[in-house]
This record gives C-alpha cells, sequence and structure tokens, in this order.
C-alpha cells in the first residue's frame, strides 16, 4: 500500500525541468525528497497534487491509477512553505499575528487534520526553531503511522532528512540520482553532486596511479601529492590512468593525532589553519602542503592554529567520484 510515481517527466518553454522520476512512498513512512533549491521538488508535489500536469508519467494510490483524476478527486493533502499565497488557505485572509514558526506549525497540523490518504509538504518546516522542529517532526511521525499515511516531504536541508525521513530520493539535474535510507545516502553517495550537497565534505582532485588490478588502488592528490590507497572497487569506479577523478571524505571520519598512528590509515602530515567551534563539535582546518581538508572532532583538546598534526583517512572512508 503506497503512492507510487513512475517516470514522471516536466517540461516548461521546451525545457525539461523532470525527467523520469520514479519513487515509492510507503504509507505510514515519511519519504523525502532532497535537492538544491529549484531542483523541481515543488512542480513533483504539484503533479502528485494535481496541482500541475505532467508530460508523462504515471501515479498510482495503492495500485489504483489516479494520474487522470483531478486535484479535487484526488483531495491529496498539500501544504507549502508559509507565504502570501498560504495565508489564505490556512488561516483566513487576513495575516496572522503569531511568529512565522507558530504559523508553520499550525500549518502542517491543519494539513495533517486535512489528510486522508496521502500528505505533501513542502518545506513546511522552514522558520520554524529547533524545539518546534521537533515537535512537529514527532507529531508528523505519529500522525503517518496512526492514520496510515503516504507522506512526501520536500526541502533542501539535508539535516531535515536525516532527523525525519525514512526514506529519500537525490534529485539533481532534472533526474533522482539516488534513493535509500538516511543513513545510506549520507556514507555512500554515489555521485560527486550527491556526496557535495549532502552535508559536509573533502571533495578533491586526484589521480590513479595504480594498475586497474591492484589489490590497493593508489591515488595521488593533485593538490599535496598525497599518496593515498582505498578499500578495492569495481574497475568501472576507478577512473582511467591518465585522467583526474575526484576523492571524498566526511570531516568526522578524518582523525588527528599527536603521537603514535596507524600507518594504514594514510597518514599525512598538516598543520591546524583553523578552529570552528560549532557547540557538541568542532570543526578543524587543516593544510596539508596545499591539500586543503576539514576534519570534524567531538572535542577540542589542546589545538590551535599554527600546531602542527599527523592526520588519518581510512582507505575505507575515501570514496571516488568519476561522473
Amino acid at each position: 500500500m503506497s503512492l507510487k510515481a513512475s517516470n514522471l517527466s516536466k517540461l516548461y518553454d521546451r525545457k525539461w525541468v523532470l525527467r523520469d522520476i520514479s519513487f515509492e512512498a510507503a504509507r505510514g513512512e515519511i519519504f523525502g525528497l532532497f535537492g538544491a533549491s529549484e531542483c523541481g521538488k515543488t512542480t513533483i508535489l504539484n503533479i502528485l497534487a494535481g496541482v500541475e500536469k505532467p508530460n508523462g508519467g504515471t501515479i498510482y494510490l495503492d495500485s489504483i491509477d489516479v494520474s487522470a483524476q483531478s486535484k479535487e478527486k484526488r483531495a491529496f493533502a498539500h501544504a507549502a512553505a508559509i507565504s502570501d499565497s498560504s495565508w489564505k488557505r490556512f488561516f483566513g485572509s487576513g495575516k496572522p499575528s503569531q511568529p512565522s514558526g507558530t504559523r508553520q506549525s499550525d500549518a502542517v497540523r491543519h494539513a495533517l487534520d486535512d489528510a486522508q490518504n496521502v500528505l505533501l509538504l513542502d518545506n513546511v518546516f522552514s522558520s520554524m526553531d529547533s524545539m518546534q522542529k521537533l515537535e512537529s517532526f514527532d507529531l508528523l511521525r505519529e500522525f503517518a503511522k496512526k492514520k496510515n499515511l503516504a507522506v512526501v516531504f520536500a526541502t533542501s536541508d539535508f539535516d531535515d532528512i536525516l532527523l525525519l525521513c525514512d526514506k529519500v530520493a537525490v534529485i539533481a539535474d532534472t533526474e533522482i540520482i539516488q534513493t535509500g535510507t538516511p543513513r545510506e545516502v549520507y556514507l555512500d553517495p554515489v555521485s560527486y553532486s550527491v556526496a557535495r550537497i549532502t552535508g559536509r565534505n573533502n571533495l578533491f582532485e586526484a589521480r590513479r596511479v595504480t594498475s586497474s588490478k591492484a589489490e590497493t588502488p593508489e591515488f595521488q592528490t593533485i593538490d599535496g601529492s598525497h599518496k593515498l590507497s582505498i578499500q578495492k572497487v569495481a574497475k568501472r569506479f576507478l577512473g582511467p590512468l591518465n585522467q583526474n577523478v575526484s576523492l571524498g571524505i566526511r570531516p568526522e571520519h578524518i582523525s588527528i593525532s599527536f603521537g603514535a598512528s596507524f600507518p594504514e590509515d594514510n597518514l599525512i602530515k598538516a598543520a591546524i589553519t583553523g578552529v570552528q567551534f560549532l557547540g557538541s563539535t568542532t570543526l578543524v582546518e587543516l593544510d596539508a602542503d596545499g591539500l586543503r581538508l576539514d576534519a570534524l572532532v567531538l572535542r577540542l583538546v589542546g589545538l590551535k592554529a599554527g600546531d602542527e598534526c599527523m592526520l588519518g583517512l581510512p582507505p575505507d572512508r575515501i570514496s571516488i567520484y568519476n561522473d
């Protein structure tokens, strides 16, 4: 039992803005649509709701084709970010005096009360403070399960995806690039574009220096000329010997040490260029002979700009992107 989009496409002024968009949102779960601003998320929700017509594709609700139904017949509950066009729908003709976060909380509640089968949410939490947002997330999860709703939530904030969604589809360049759980997408992005927009990431150019048959592939970074080994991957991911690829490693996967370390973790020497306190974590900016990296640590212990240290980049945490 689910809401299913199959090969949805949309053309504006002879330009494709969406091509062959397919995903399935199960009842009782929250399905996220994630991508940069103006990537087509709102258009997808409008097509699902029946507000816009696609140039191709089919929409199913519990295996029933609803593509030809009017928006009134579908009756999908549809809530957008609070804007001038939203006042009348949720609050009447006058602009309310409550803070925007409170208005958004009320909008979500109105949409939940109206929802019968499908709930479509377009960036509805953007003006909420952190407490309002977490309370709304709890409310939404509770209602989705209680009313057995198929919920599709569109946002350009991947932190919201991580906190709220059961599954997510990442949209870029008019298409869905990757679908999976938020954890899978964050830890194993399938492309450079996904790696870049799904949270902090160190992305840098390198070139392979070992045979494609090598048990442990090695790359040399363009900046700093550091040799880095990675775990063995399929040959198609390695890229040609004579072309640059991008390597990526999340800041929290880089270790910082001043004493004994593990050589197998791609040890390189670096200087600390900046330290940024982020509350529960600290972002450490580093320069390894021109290779700029960020590391994320839980506690800042004796680190300051100008210090030299050793960095460990575990081979199994480095990804290759040749797209």
